[in-house]
């Protein structure tokens, strides 16, 4: 079933899994709203593949990529000679579609002429196929599914107020990716395995995935999947650093987070803030612009107690750093974990698992 095929473990993500299982038993008409590239299409085929239905057609057809004087043809058939280019008969979609499945894409681009047919259609459960005088019974069930507010269409009456009440029957909206962040590195790694090439699947650092969080995707997750395809093309086989990639290649918002966290020494070699962070301590005024002028020789170095006769475990000592700023925005924040992370401008799930880590919670 293409339930599994719906990705990420965010409340958002398991209330629309459990939504199109109970849906998908249903032959109700179901209105799929949601932004461009969240995945209207998915859900359609999920619903589809978990119905009685599924061992029959699912039919797609975009509404608004058919010139609509095809569409009408398109959708119900027609007769040889109905129309100059009919040089023979057509069966429609909704025909094509018969004990299957109909998913009409971007429905709120239909033309108003061809929203009354429809609706007749759907009340009648038949079609008159073009330039024929006898209707074709028809056992369809129509899912549909827009990016437009159908209800803002209403009242400027560019969508028919029936029509929407036929077929929002079962309404599922779909939650844009910048809504369940805390699902990205699940997507990313999926299509990283499902993207990746002969010549091997890419590694992304913790830096780069960070950026990916932080965006806010406004083409969604089709977006991030052609970001993946992309980098999978350019770096196969390979740890792909944010720092490494060109600018060209990403997002603007991405390249500046990337840009806010790399400087430079004056020989050109790059230096990672987040590194070098850890080692100062929590009262630091500001310090990204201390680690800066660290690295261009303005400031004497982080403040660190004397180094002890044995030395110190480096790592040991840099976990004490991050647990004590940690401890410390907790109290600053009341124990708000999500003021917190915004404190720390850390992901609140990256924070969570670092409460866990070090035992705070």
């Amino acid at each position: 079933m293409a339930l599994e095929m719906i990705i990420g473990k965010s409340r958002a993500v398991s209330e629309l899994r459990g939504l199109v299982k109970q849906a998908a038993t249903s032959d109700a008409s179901v209105l799929i709203l949601g932004e461009s590239g969240t995945g209207k299409e998915l859900v359609a085929r999920a619903l589809h593949s978990g119905s009685t239905r599924s061992h029959k057609q699912f039919v797609p057809v975009n509404c608004g990529a058919i010139p609509k004087e095809l569409l009408e043809s398109e959708l119900f058939g027609h007769k040889k000679g109905a129309f100059t280019g009919a040089i023979s008969d057509r069966v429609g979609r909704f025909e094509l579609a018969s004990d299957g499945t109909l998913f009409l894409d971007e429905i709120g681009d239909m033309p108003l002429e061809m929203q009354v047919k429809l609706l007749r259609v759907l009340q009648e459960r038949s079609v008159d196929p073009v330039g024929s005088t006898k209707s074709i019974p028809i056992n369809v069930r129509v899912v549909a599914a827009t990016h437009r507010n159908l209800e803002t269409h209403i009242e400027r009456g560019d969508f028919r107020e029936d029509l929407f009440y036929r077929l929002n029957v079962i309404p599922i909206i779909l939650p844009a990716l910048r809504e369940r962040k805390e699902d990205i590195p699940e997507l990313v790694q999926h299509y990283l395995s499902q993207l990746g090439n002969a010549n091997g699947v890419p590694m992304f650092d913790g830096a780069l995935m960070e950026a990916l969080c932080e965006y806010h995707w406004p083409g969604n997750i089709r977006e991030l999947v052609n970001l993946v395809h992309r980098l999978c093309c350019f770096f196969p086989n390979q740890k792909v650093a944010l720092s490494k990639i060109p600018s060209t290649l990403l997002p603007r918002p991405i390249a500046a987070f990337g840009a806010t966290r790399t400087t430079a020494f004056s020989d050109g070699a790059p230096i990672q803030a987040e590194l070098d962070l850890s080692l100062y301590g929590p009262d630091a005024e500001n310090p990204v612009e201390d680690v800066i002028m660290r690295a261009q020789g303005g400031l004497p170095g982080p403040n660190l107690v004397a180094f002890p006769q044995d030395g110190l475990h480096l790592k040991d000592h840099l976990a004490d750093i991050e647990r004590d700023l940690i401890m410390k925005a907790l109290e600053e924040s009341d124990g708000n974990v999500s003021q917190s992370a915004r404190l720390l401008n850390l992901q609140r799930t990256t924070l969570i698992e670092k409460i866990n880590k070090y035992n705070l919670a």
